[in-house]
């Protein structure tokens, strides 16, 4: 081929890229994984120009042009200048008291410098941002996301100045009836700029994605691909584990997709010995770094094997807040808070409750030893039939496994919590999205959890129908609590219309304000931790009684921010289930949960 010819190849395939670029902006683009390997990175955190939008003004008066007059009769009823900073990453409602129940709309301006270099691509990448976001560059669009909890980004190769460039954000955390989480859910709605913001610099061509974990059923086998993004698809590649002595060659097709499989001498990632290896992936144009652990989790009959092994799951459930300082968690500081109280109860996984955490807080988790369960927003009052719904569920699934599918700490992808069968279209929804999900991985448990049991004269009935399509039956009940107990613990019944699969209780607990002490402890109107703690006492007597119990989960390690908590004595905007209250104390119950886990 000539000279002539390839570069006017070249020209063509960066021409189709920009075009698609283009028509992503609608939605975002779909981000490159393991952002913070990339050396060529600079932060945009820090602090931001924000202005408060409670009208929804700054759409018509287009604010991200940043118009300034230019006759003396000229004015603009908005501006950055002189406006409060905010801290990114972060949520806005713990930042100033004045928006602590702020549902709405924000505007965020970061000012950054860059030099453009000849034969370089730049991404603009954002960890999350709750829940809709807008972005602008230079006084023009050049994207937007829906979903509050996953990682999108914007190339901005072509859009970038020499010199001084204006970032604007759009944020609106407004809750939405087709949105996901919808109208309901019992937790504090932080918005803002909640995890990391970077320009990421990368060649022409570089690694954009990878999957390098155990194929299903193997203890020693490597079942996985590489993709390359750019003008030079089809490359050599090979991943090196150096401690292995291990080297595996391939090569990427036109479409820059190579599959690669290889076998090895593994030593297996557990709670007991979470070994990570370095793992090194190459192409020609470019190189990056991963901790990759390796493991094998499957169901076998009523067990859960972690390596082929049954194992009993030690868990509990944690909100992403930090709970000293009443905000969204996001660093891995933060992450630490939350994982270091559940290894002191015992834990050997924790269920990341609703809705996928920070990526600091998965990799932290997997370092420690601890298994991750990590969960969709899809909880509660989903409008299933709402024609963008389903959309919208498939986005966030495959944002949420293409981030975190190299690591091996996440056993469980939960696709649903408390949905209710008479919901239209749920369960083909959910049909559909579970099939969606083993399409994009195959090798973890794919989970449903469900709260629409019956209980009468002591017996507990277990039969939703989404268990038929979920690897546990993940049970949420709150005997003692919601649903007082009809008879002795001991003698409470379960009727599993699965009894060929391993049972979950998913959660479980009841409310305690932490030193409360203001009425008899057999009465749960005083919110006593007497009272909570023999919720717990009876709960962890009728576990002997419950068929294939392979683990359970309590509702949750801390209390947490909830504005639908109204009690003005009791709880005061907080959700009291936890065994620690927000400044850490530990409640009567956190000895029972404690010694159980000891136990097994």
């Amino acid at each position: 081929m000539s000279k002539y010819k390839k570069t006017a190849k070249k020209k063509w395939i960066l021409a189709v890229l920009s075009l698609i670029a283009i028509l992503s902006h609608t939605y975002g683009q779909t981000a490159m994984i393991n952002v913070e390997s990339r050396d060529n990175k600079m932060s945009l955190n820090g602090e931001w120009k924000t202005m408060i939008d409670p009208a929804n003004s700054g759409e018509y008066l287009q604010v991200w042009q940043e118009k300034t007059p230019q006759k003396k009769t000229d004015f603009f009823e908005y501006s950055f200048e002189g406006a409060p900073l905010l801290k990114v990453p972060g949520d806005f409602n713990s930042q100033l008291r004045e928006l602590t129940h702020l549902e709405g709309i924000a505007w965020y301006k970061k000012s950054f410098n860059y030099s453009r270099k000849s034969g370089k691509r730049l991404f603009l990448h954002f960890g999350a941002v709750n829940y809709l976001a807008n972005v602008y560059l230079n006084g023009e669009k050049i994207g937007s996301h829906e979903g509050g909890f996953t990682p999108f980004q914007f190339e901005i190769t072509d859009i970038v100045k020499e010199g001084e460039n204006a970032l604007i954000v759009k944020v609106d955390n407004r809750r939405h009836g087709n949105g996901l989480p919808g109208f309901s859910f019992d937790w504090l709605n932080f918005g803002g700029i909640t995890r990391d913001v970077d320009l990421i610099e990368t060649n022409d061509t570089y690694i954009e994605d990878y999957t390098i974990q155990l194929k299903k059923g193997s203890l020693n086998t490597v079942q996985g691909s590489i993709q390359l993004n750019g003008t030079k698809p089809s490359q050599k590649v090979k991943v090196r584990i150096p401690e292995l002595d291990l080297i595996h060659k391939a090569k990427t097709d036109e479409d820059g997709i190579a599959n690669i499989e290889f076998t090895s001498k593994f030593e297996l990632w557990s709670p007991e010995n979470p070994k990570i290896y370095e793992v090194i992936i190459e192409s020609e144009t470019d190189i990056v770094k991963d901790q990759i652990g390796f493991r094998s989790i499957e169901v076998k009959g009523t067990d859960i094997l972690l390596n082929g092994q049954p194992i009993f799951i030690k868990a509990v459930n944690i909100h992403e807040e930090n709970p000293h300082q009443g905000s969204r968690a996001h660093s891995v500081e933060d992450a630490q808070v939350l994982l270091n109280a559940a290894k002191e109860l015992g834990c050997n996984l924790v269920r990341l409750a609703h809705y996928p955490h920070s990526e600091n807080t998965v990799r932290e988790a997997e370092k420690m030893g601890l298994m991750v369960w990590s969960e969709l927003p899809i909880y509660q009052h989903i409008q299933f039939e709402d024609s963008l719904v389903p959309q919208k569920m498939e986005n966030m699934l495959k944002e949420m496994i293409r981030r975190d599918k190299n690591r091996c700490g996440v056993v469980v992808w939960a696709l649903s919590n408390e949905t209710y069968p008479g919901t239209p279209g749920r369960n083909d929804a959910l049909i559909e999205l579970t099939q969606q999900c083993r399409a994009e991985d195959s090798t973890r448990l794919v989970v449903h959890v469900a709260n629409t049991q019956t209980y009468k004269d002591n017996t507990f009935g277990v039969s939703d129908s989404l268990y038929l399509h979920s690897d546990i039956v993940a049970v949420n009940e709150y005997i003692g609590w919601y649903i007082p107990w009809q008879g002795k613990p001991s003698e409470t019944q379960w009727h599993v219309a699965f009894p060929n699969k391993p049972l979950f209780i998913s959660e479980f607990g009841g409310e305690a304000m932490y030193g409360s002490q203001g009425g008899p402890e057999d009465e749960a109107a005083y919110w006593t931790e007497g009272y909570q703690e023999k919720i717990y006492v009876d709960q962890v007597e009728m576990f002997n009684k419950v068929p294939n119990l392979v683990g359970v989960c309590p509702w949750l390690l801390f209390d947490y921010k909830s504005p639908g908590r109204m009690h003005t004595v009791y709880q005061q905007g907080y959700n009291r289930k936890g065994l620690l209250s927000e400044k850490g104390d530990k409640k009567k119950a956190w000895y029972v949960m404690k010694e159980y886990f000891k136990s097994k």
